[in-house]
């Protein structure tokens, strides 16, 4: 299973990017190998569009859930149609790590 979360940068001591279609980079963690790679976002700074463009990027890299702050109407809509599950993750300022660890727990 592959999770993208939204990161302010390129390593697990980055903390969660609260924005989803302008986050500054997608770290995409694969449970299977336990890899964490840092994907710049292409669609940060766009005109417009970012968060429907951004949802077509990070799909094409497999993910099945996505971690952020916060999701525009649109790109809710659009992650509902493709089956990719979001969580809104608005508590206290985490990190990548912080959050892979907490999604490791096994109840």
């Amino acid at each position: 299973m592959k999770v993208a979360i939204t990161s302010t940068g390129q390593e697990v001591t980055s903390k969660l990017d609260h924005r989803f279609g302008r986050c500054s980079y997608f770290a995409i963690h694969d449970f299977d190998t336990d890899q964490t790679d840092f994907i710049k976002n292409p669609n940060k700074e766009v005109a417009e569009g970012a968060g429907p463009a951004s949802v077509q990027f990070i799909v094409n890299h497999g993910v099945s859930k996505i971690i952020s702050g916060e999701f525009g109407g649109k790109v809710k809509k659009i992650l509902e149609d493709l089956e990719v599950q979001i969580i809104m993750f608005n508590g206290p300022e985490r990190t990548i790590q912080d959050i892979l660890s907490l999604m490791a727990v096994k109840p």
